[in-house]
């Protein structure tokens, strides 16, 4: 008689065993149909499942993290099934959830097709609707991978192999399909109501480049049709906003394959917006106390060895350059060369705090199939800065650059974010005291500034605890760019000292910080953010001076060159085009402003003015336009982000 208690404390007792369908019906036939799995004394399990002594039970629906999981889970079976009933031959691997998703791989002797996916998909609604049952078995590891190989599987007899011999092997079966699973999945097909395959691409089996080449067929699931095309509008945003190709409209910055994969080239036009992003990070920093360094692009390998990057991180660095007498590697990092500027003199603890920061370019390697225009690159530019500071200091610096770093983020546009505290891993260098007095500061200060943040204990990395802050773009997208992390392994490593009151010596804290991230995914990110539609204090051009005819050209470039000398970044366009023209072209290329001079202009003095929404904002003279802008700019364009 097993006593089933439920998550808001009730019981239930039943005469003998029952499945987890059984309990969901007993409490209520709404809860019963929408039962997807069952969290078992914490373990999840199917609907199926067979209760023989008392448990806690939870039922698991649509609603829950892990019931649109076991939905995108069981959708990729329904694809490997589809794919089969379409495509015999087609050997099946395997078919994982990843974020908003799930991918399946497979073997096949020709290339998938767009078409193929339509077919695919078709198959897999004719499939769901018909509401298969989907049930579990068990075979033990060797009769597994006969009945594999006897089917013709292979690749899924190889992955049965890998399994310690002894151990039971679950089966899920649905209609004449069968795959290879450890589940949960759903009580039937039926219950997969919302997806869409969204491409193919290629994979390497066991992501092993010196494997064979396998087809991934990606798709989306949900748990009904509208969050489904709620998703959809998301990926296509998401398609319209990508830097790469506004990147190119724009004429903003591209990647040689002459130069190499990942290696970033600045155009004139993106060049001004790292200008302005770089000039307003260097007057932040200076007003906020910080001062600047500027360090090599490589250094002696013995250096990295005694960071301990040369262990640690070898896989992301390149290969090290040899000379007659030493070899030298480039920076995957600029904190070892702090360090040395750090070592080059005796410091006092009236010295503390020292505020660094830099600009530095950093070389990491990175997989060719892993670059994503300026996301992911292999050459790129760090906000990097590092503060050396007593133990008793950590609580107010880390004050100080939250104070920073949201200032900072909020003249990007950036308002929304998630803030998140990592404390001490099992493996971590530095005393327990160190670091529950590090790791209380770090609270203290979030606490002082009013964050909400979340903590991931033991999610710090083995040198200190750390902040992260994720911001979200305008369609809710998430990307990590700011971190503070605290540094208790550097100074050990390098000896680092400090100067007490007393004259003994103490090592000083570090901190390791970004704002930024890298300049060029963060500018990617905001590309992205603002769909190439920059804030006016951003815009590489902010106003575009547009002649009706040649007669005004010379009062065309008095104008520019009075807004010029006002600061403003301004072109002319004296082209022998009609006016409509352009008006369109320059509309396309996102600039904030556009003048119209007509011979009534010329006449008055006066400029007609356009935003490029398309408003009319009629006729000024250039002193009210000139404040006009000073005012946007000065704001930071906040009231200013279009749609």
């Amino acid at each position: 008689m097993p006593l089933i208690t439920l998550p808001d404390g009730s019981e239930r007792r039943f005469d003998g065993p029952v499945t987890v369908r059984d309990v969901a019906a007993d409490i209520g036939p709404g809860l019963a149909k929408a039962a997807l799995a069952g969290r078992l004394d914490g373990r999840l399990v199917d609907t199926s499942h067979r209760i023989e002594d008392d448990a806690e039970l939870a039922i698991v629906t649509a609603r829950d993290p892990e019931g649109l999981e076991i939905i995108r889970h069981s959708t990729a079976h329904l694809l490997a099934q589809a794919v089969k009933d379409l495509f015999p031959s087609a050997q099946v691997t395997i078919g994982p959830v990843i974020e908003d998703g799930f991918y399946y791989d497979f073997a096949f002797e020709r290339p998938f097709h767009p078409e193929d996916l339509e077919k695919i998909e078709a198959r897999m609604k004719a499939l769901a609707k018909e509401d298969l049952p989907v049930a579990r078995s068990v075979m033990d590891r060797d009769e597994a991978v006969d009945f594999f190989r006897g089917q013709g599987e292979e690749y899924k007899a190889r992955i049965i192999e890998d399994i310690p011999a002894g151990e039971t092997i679950s089966l899920y079966r649905q209609g004449d399909f069968i795959d290879l699973c450890r589940g949960p999945h759903v009580p039937s097909t039926g219950k997969l109501k919302a997806f869409k395959l969204t491409k193919v691409a290629g994979a390497y089996w066991r992501g092993d480049s010196a494997n064979e080449m396998l087809q991934r067929i990606y798709g989306t699931a949900w748990p009904d049709k509208q969050q489904l095309e709620d998703y959809l509008h998301r990926l296509a945003e998401a398609e319209r906003r990508d830097h790469r190709r506004i990147g190119t409209e724009l004429n903003l910055f591209s990647i040689q394959d002459e130069a190499g994969g990942g290696l970033v080239f600045w155009h004139p036009k993106g060049a001004r917006i790292r200008r302005v992003i770089e000039d307003f990070w260097f007057d932040m920093h200076e007003r906020a106390g910080y001062q600047f360094l500027y360090t090599p692009h490589i250094a002696n390998l013995d250096l990295w060895k005694t960071s301990g990057h040369a262990d640690f991180y070898a896989e992301s660095m390149y290969e090290p350059m040899e000379d007659d007498t030493q070899a030298f590697q480039l920076k995957p990092m600029n904190c070892p060369f702090h360090v040395l500027v750090y070592k080059d003199r005796l410091h006092s603890y009236r010295d503390l705090p020292l505020r660094w920061a830099e600009m530095g370019t950093v070389y990491r390697r990175e997989m060719s199939g892993a670059l994503h225009g300026l996301m992911r690159v292999r050459g790129f530019t760090q906000d990097d800065a590092h503060v050396f500071c007593r133990e008793d200091q950590i609580e107010d610096e880390i004050l100080r650059i939250l104070d920073l770093t949201l200032d900072v983020l909020r003249a990007f546009g950036f308002d929304d974010y998630e803030v998140n505290l990592s404390t001490r891993p099992d493996k971590a260098v530095g005393s327990e005291k160190i670091w529950t007095h590090a790791t209380a500061a770090l609270r203290a200060a979030l606490e002082k500034k009013g964050l909400d943040y979340s903590v991931d204990e033991g999610g710090g990395a083995f040198y200190g605890p750390k902040i992260d802050i994720k911001i979200r773009d305008a369609i809710g997208r998430e990307w990590q760019c700011s971190t503070v992390q605290l540094d208790f392994n550097l100074p050990e490593r390098f000896g680092m000292e400090y100067v007490a009151e007393d004259n003994s010596r103490h090592r000083p804290i570090m901190i390791h910080r970004a704002l930024l991230g890298s300049v060029e995914r963060f500018f990617g990110v905001l590309i992205e953010h603002y769909a190439g539609l920059f804030p006016l204090w951003l815009a590489p051009v902010q106003v575009q001076v547009l002649t009706i005819t040649d007669r005004q050209d010379d009062y065309a470039r008095e104008v520019a060159e009075s807004l010029r000398n006002r600061g403003l970044r301004v072109e002319t366009d004296l082209r022998n085009e009609k006016i409509g023209f352009k008006i369109r072209e320059h509309t396309l290329q996102r600039v904030p402003y556009l003048l119209v001079l007509g011979d009534r202009e010329m006449e008055t003095k006066t400029v007609a003015v356009r935003t490029r929404a398309g408003e009319d904002l009629g006729s000024m003279d250039l002193d009210d336009l000139a404040r006009r802008l000073s005012g946007e700019i000065a704001s930071r364009g906040r009231s200013h982000l279009e749609d």
